[in-house]
């Protein structure tokens, strides 16, 4: 068929208006099809990742308000040894809560880069420790795997899944809802 087509271009031919627009029709259609071997672009999470514990976490960045430094933290007593103390954010008071002894990981020493991720939904909104806040990317879902069945205790039940990254991704929406988190004790 290119030879045919050369030839026809070498003689000068010139097609007509209909033929034209048959030809422009066909290769419009042709370059809209989706190549079969290229999949669909998966579905993306965008996650804040943060180290604690020497472990790597993630929260999904829509729950995250804010990372904030940690300067000035006040202890409150007769709380659970999870509630690390409560910061002033602005004019607004937060607890923040230790996930370390909430997940009962080895505790490291705090040093000058601690930081305070602000998380959130409609209900209730406190600040997460973190040793370290690395960066905020997007992780593809079918990325990430579910917590190995060798992961037992608290933090396996607040795990969305783990990556190959070795990632841990909580799944904050059920941190945020546990009523565990929420203290209701008074003196």
């Amino acid at each position: 068929m290119s030879d045919r087509i050369e030839t026809a271009v070498e003689s000068g031919y010139t097609p007509q208006i209909p033929e034209k627009e048959r030809i422009l029709k066909a290769r419009a259609v042709a370059l809209a099809k989706q190549p079969e071997d290229t999949k669909v672009d998966d579905e993306y999470i965008e996650v804040v990742e943060f180290k604690l514990s020497y472990e790597n976490y993630g929260i999904e960045s829509g729950y995250v308000r804010e990372v904030y430094p940690l300067k000035e933290l006040t202890h409150v007593p007769c709380t659970p040894p999870f509630v690390f103390g409560i910061i002033n954010v602005r004019g607004q008071i937060l607890s923040v809560i230790d996930l370390r002894k909430f997940f009962e990981l080895p505790e490291t020493g705090l040093n000058d880069m601690n930081r305070a991720i602000i998380v959130h939904n409609s209900r209730i909104e406190f600040g997460i420790l973190a040793d370290v806040v690395l960066e905020v990317h997007s992780i593809p879902l079918r990325e990430i795997q579910p917590p190995l069945p060798a992961l037992t205790g608290t933090r396996a039940e607040y795990l969305r899944g783990v990556t190959k990254e070795r990632l841990a991704v909580l799944d904050i929406e059920k941190i945020l809802s546990d009523k565990k988190i929420i203290v209701h004790e008074e003196i």
